[in-house]
């Protein structure tokens, strides 16, 4: 957590990293790292992304840091099972332990579109969606791949609509 250097950050994550369950993440590999390190990451980026354009930055970190929120749930299924259910764990592991706006359900049940058949309802999860993938790719170290390219294409497009909106 002190690699991130910034105190409203830790403060916003600190009720997360007191929950045990939530800290068993630290001992399951993903992308080549922890699951507790990647969720860190993606968190950490989230909420700089999200304060710098004025969002809901509190609520978006927090969401981001549970967006991978499950354990055993998936072994039993495929990898294209295991990356479209798991975002379903997740939100339900971390509604056990939160009370969880529906911004913020969102966010964690489409952070892997467009895998996961639905589309982000708010530009926060299209944040943290494109986030996701961006570590990942960073994680894992191998070219963008079409789930990462596409969720691109769609994040550029929204933002530019967006921005025409406003």
């Amino acid at each position: 957590m002190n690699s991130y250097m910034d105190e409203e950050f830790e403060s916003i994550i600190s009720p997360i990293l007191e929950i045990d369950e939530f800290n068993q993440l630290k001992y399951i590999t993903h992308h080549g790292i922890t699951r507790f390190d990647h969720s860190m990451r993606v968190a950490y980026f989230s909420y700089k992304v999200c304060k710098a354009l004025h969002l809901n930055y509190k609520e978006v970190t927090e969401a981001a840091l549970l967006h991978d929120f499950f354990f055993h749930e998936v072994e039993h299924e495929s990898k294209t099972g295991r990356l479209r259910h798991h975002p379903d764990y997740a939100v339900k592991n971390a509604s056990k332990y939160f009370d969880l706006t529906d911004r913020q359900v969102d966010i964690i049940r489409t952070h892997m579109f467009p895998v996961t058949f639905t589309p982000p309802k708010y530009l926060e999860s299209w944040i943290v969606d494109f986030l996701d993938d961006i570590a990942a790719v960073y994680e894992k170290g191998y070219c963008i791949h079409h789930e990462v390219r596409m969720t691109m294409v769609l994040f550029m497009f929204f933002v530019v609509n967006f921005v025409k909106m406003r």
